[in-house]
């Protein structure tokens, strides 16, 4: 999905499903914001509808997202979203020559009700 401000594209949200278990699933969303678009709330506002379209339009329990653990700017955009930290994940990707460690956020479709 897009992510639009003023009828300008400036980013998007997107989302893949992750088997949990026999039958299960969940979604794992992600965002991408041009630089000029970010720190302004664009994309907490762009991942809490994903969440509420998600939640209204699938039967999964639990959305996650992850991010580098240096990324203290999306952290703070998914706790204002309604993410909940849950934990680090060490050694998670390897980018530019070195494996990074990157924190797991969740909401749960109980959480999301009262929105």
């Amino acid at each position: 999905m897009l992510v639009v401000s003023d009828d300008e594209r400036v980013g998007l949200v997107a989302w893949r499903k992750i088997i949990t278990g026999q039958g299960s699933y969940c979604w794992n969303v992600g965002i991408n914001l041009l630089p000029e678009a970010r720190g302004k709330g664009l994309g907490t506002q762009a991942q809490r509808h994903l969440v509420r379209y998600l939640f209204a339009h699938t039967q999964v329990a639990r959305i996650e997202a992850d991010t580098e653990s240096a990324n203290v700017a999306e952290q703070r955009s998914l706790e204002k979203a309604g993410f909940t930290r849950e934990g680090v994940l060490r050694s998670y990707a390897f980018r530019d020559g070195e494996w990074r460690d990157a924190v797991i956020y969740s909401v749960l479709r109980s959480e999301a009700s009262s929105w």
